[in-house]
């Protein structure tokens, strides 16, 4: 009998077991979301105040190195939840114009080609 069987089939008495050979299934808990981790929950609590100081007209939110770490996180985060076989894209709401822009530096920053993307693309399937 597994451990969350035996915690729930034990009555407050403590009285002894029942020697019947067919033991009610305990009782399933509501299907619910798992509790967030807390990186989780400060990732969600910094992306909320990056947008709150973005509609605020505050572009200086993070410093450049401080969004340089947060960026390389992010897609280090991205690519190994991706290799693992997540089908989440990286974005939620966002502007094409913010997609492009941020793709740009990114292949900048890896000093790749769009000649290079599509190659990948085509080897890889992605």
């Amino acid at each position: 009998m597994s451990s969350r069987k035996a915690a729930t089939a034990k009555s407050p008495a403590k009285s002894p077991p029942k020697s019947s050979s067919r033991a009610k299934p305990a009782p399933r808990a509501a299907v619910s979301v798992a509790p967030a981790k807390p990186v989780s929950a400060a990732a969600e609590q910094l992306a909320a105040d990056i947008q709150r100081a973005l509609t605020a007209g505050d572009h200086d939110v993070l410093s450049p190195e401080t969004l340089q770490k947060l960026m390389t996180a992010a897609c280090r985060l991205y690519s190994a939840q991706s290799e693992a076989g997540s089908q989440v894209l990286p974005v939620g709401e966002i502007t094409p114009t913010d997609i492009m822009i941020t793709a740009s530096g990114l292949m900048r920053a890896g000093n790749l080609a769009v000649f290079e993307l599509g190659m990948w693309q085509s080897w890889t399937g992605r």
